[in-house]
């Protein structure tokens, strides 16, 4: 099928920004609009037997784009043979073949699936001695100008608004050189590599004065930890500590978002003070809460006077007074806390988790709350989670298990498969070096008995905890496989076998590669294939994960915990021992696991106790799920 022609979604052009932005439904739709354009300049320039130069960085946000080239390429038959590309920045110090180079991921992920010619590949030598780095910068430089320009250059913006390597306060005139990280940006990057510890201190990048000779810039954004960098860059004065706001000046750049990057723009954030907008039930709702922050007051205490002095003179014509929109806010608002999730009737309820901890640390306190209602709760653990497990836990356990066997003279071997598969592998593993498959299989272990241990706490037998260990996770690297029907089969044999009545899942879908977001999509396809087949839909409930909650106007369930629960909750999590004193995906938060939940279900009881709603001590929030997402 010729994807060219089923159109995505309508983009929104943002208004009020500083340089051509639009906004889409997702990062697909988003990532298919990328690759479109890209081809179509391929297409152009084929036709003229001229070659098109691409400038390209690695990483999550172009993943979508490079997918669908590959896709136009295999099944349409787009010509890369006269393509030539140029990687935008590598980290310094690092081998082509290692896990983590951006040259390698570029062309495992793209180059190699299409027909671009070896010789047409141009990469930023980072194996060089220091001495040699800057003719090499020099002749890089002069590729690139020798190519033509760059035609297409295709761009990332990282959260702390770099762009490449250029890190903030460097110079707006910089060419191509080695630069040192921010350590904003080593710390993103930690995962990759497995610590913080890992990531080079150095980098290679194109310069922001090489950026912008550029013909065509094209910026991509997606997933909530890009929304605040993106208003920076596109609302706020240009900045030296935002360098991807410079990028508004070039004359031919567009930004491409997903509505969740877009969230903090003016357009997206207050749409009602840029344009004419319709004052739904929803609308209503949004609009009233964010008066209700700018004025630091409850709901109820709103009134006429304080609408017309933010610009809410529409919304209180067509519905006013303010004392009747907002006691129908206040209702709705009433409404969502629930005390009984599920009921008080004895139910089946199934939670999937994308990884082992992520149930306790995002609804441990609704676990808690259904087990004491009488509910048979299950949880459904979809991947190992072992890739984030340091090497000193699994090294701990396997001489654990060794020396028991020695403490109790156990007739075996383990002592020496240990030893040879497990402590031997880890004492010459490399930093950022992929596990074997027995190091793997111990870290499974870890994250499967924390699990357990968890469960217990929160009062599920071990017959109602299910580790579905989905293929496309087990890589043993942060880039995963994408899903596929084993994936899928797995998932529909356990809710065929439960049969639940309501279905718990990670809902974000923010992050365009993220395993959260693959777990979803595998549960939200399975629905969908069941329901077409006349299988009845359960209501399905979203969570967040450890990373954000859902905005107050969208939350549908808000369950209030106690302090006793949020104590048991936090005891839970504590049981995922190798996730706390220095986990290796925190990300850029420093904050543990178990701090971000209760900092997080506190400050959304507080949110409802400021608009004038019963004060509780924590709150855990849910959507619930209309079947409305991509699949």
């Amino acid at each position: 099928m010729n994807k060219l022609a089923s159109l995505p979604h309508v983009a929104l052009p943002a208004r009020n920004v500083e340089a051509p932005t639009y906004v889409f439904d997702s990062g697909v739709d988003a990532s298919n609009h990328v690759a479109w354009q890209i081809a179509g300049i391929i297409r152009e320039r084929n036709s003229l037997g001229r070659s098109a130069t691409l400038g390209l960085v690695s990483g999550s946000s172009p993943t979508g784009v490079y997918q669908e080239l590959v896709r136009i390429h295999e099944e349409e038959g787009l010509d890369f043979s006269r393509v030539s590309i140029f990687i935008v920045n590598e980290y310094y110090g690092l081998d082509p073949d290692r896990l983590q180079s951006l040259r390698r991921w570029l062309m495992d992920n793209f180059v190699k699936k299409t027909n671009v010619r070896p010789e047409n590949v141009h990469f930023l030598d980072a194996t060089l001695p220091v001495n040699k780095i800057d003719a090499s910068c020099r002749r890089y430089e002069e590729e690139i100008a020798g190519a033509g320009g760059l035609d297409v250059l295709l761009l990332g913006v990282a959260p702390n608004g770099s762009v490449g390597f250029n890190e903030p306060y460097t110079s707006r005139k910089s060419r191509t050189r080695l630069v040192q990280l921010d350590p904003q940006t080593r710390l993103n990057a930690a995962g990759l590599f497995f610590s913080e510890s890992n990531v080079p201190t150095h980098g290679l990048t194109i310069g922001f004065g090489t950026i912008m000779e550029a013909r065509k810039i094209v910026v991509l954004a997606f997933g909530d930890s890009k929304a605040s960098v993106i208003q920076r860059a596109l609302e706020e004065p240009l900045c030296d500590a935002t360098p991807a706001g410079w990028l508004r000046a070039h004359p031919d750049v567009s930004f491409i978002l997903d509505r969740n990057a877009a969230a903090a723009l003016q357009d997206v954030a207050t749409p009602w003070r840029t344009r004419q907008v319709e004052w739904d039930p929803q609308m209503t709702k949004r609009a009233v809460l964010w008066l209700c922050e700018r004025c630091n007051k409850a709901l109820l205490k709103l009134s006429d006077t304080d609408f017309r002095a933010f610009g809410l003179h529409s919304l209180l014509r067509e519905k006013g007074p303010a004392a009747v929109i907002c006691e129908t806010v206040f209702n709705q608002m009433l409404d969502t806390i629930a005390q009984h999730p599920c009921g008080t009737t004895r139910k089946r309820i199934l939670a999937f988790s994308p990884h082992p901890d992520d149930d306790v640390i995002s609804m441990g306190g609704t676990m808690i709350r259904l087990v004491n209602d009488n509910h048979e709760f299950h949880v459904a653990y979809m991947t190992s989670g072992n890739i984030a497990v340091n090497d000193h836990d699994a090294y701990r356990i396997a001489d654990l298990l060794a020396e028991i066997h020695k403490q109790f003279d156990c007739e075996s071997k383990i002592t020496e498969i240990f030893s040879e598969k497990v402590e031997e592998p880890l004492r010459e593993k490399k930093p950022g070096d992929r596990d074997t498959q027995e190091v793997l299989r111990v870290k499974r272990l870890i994250r499967w008995s924390e699990a357990r241990a968890a469960d217990q706490v929160c009062g599920i037998p071990v017959e109602r905890v299910h580790f579905l260990n989905l293929p496309f996770y087990d890589t043993g690297t942060v880039e995963k496989l994408p899903p596929t029907e084993s994936d899928r089969k797995i998932v529909r044999e356990l809710i065929e076998t439960l049969q639940p009545e309501h279905i718990f899942v990670a809902g974000d879908l923010t992050d365009p590669h993220g395993t959260h977001r693959v777990c979803a999509l595998v549960v939200f396809s399975v629905l969908k294939e069941m329901v077409q087949e006349g299988y009845e839909l359960p209501e399905v409930l979203l969570y967040r994960g450890a990373w954000q909650e859902w905005p107050l106007d969208q939350i549908e369930i808000a369950v209030p915990l106690s302090p006793r629960d949020s104590e048991k909750k936090r005891e839970a999590i504590f049981r995922h021992a190798s996730q706390k004193d220095g986990a290796l995906f925190l990300g850029s938060d420093n904050r543990e696991f178990w701090q971000r939940a209760e900092d997080r279900n506190i400050a959304t009881a507080d949110s409802y106790n400021r608009i004038g709603l019963p004060e509780y001590y924590a709150v855990e929030a849910f959507v619930r799920w209309d079947g409305s997402f991509e699949v």
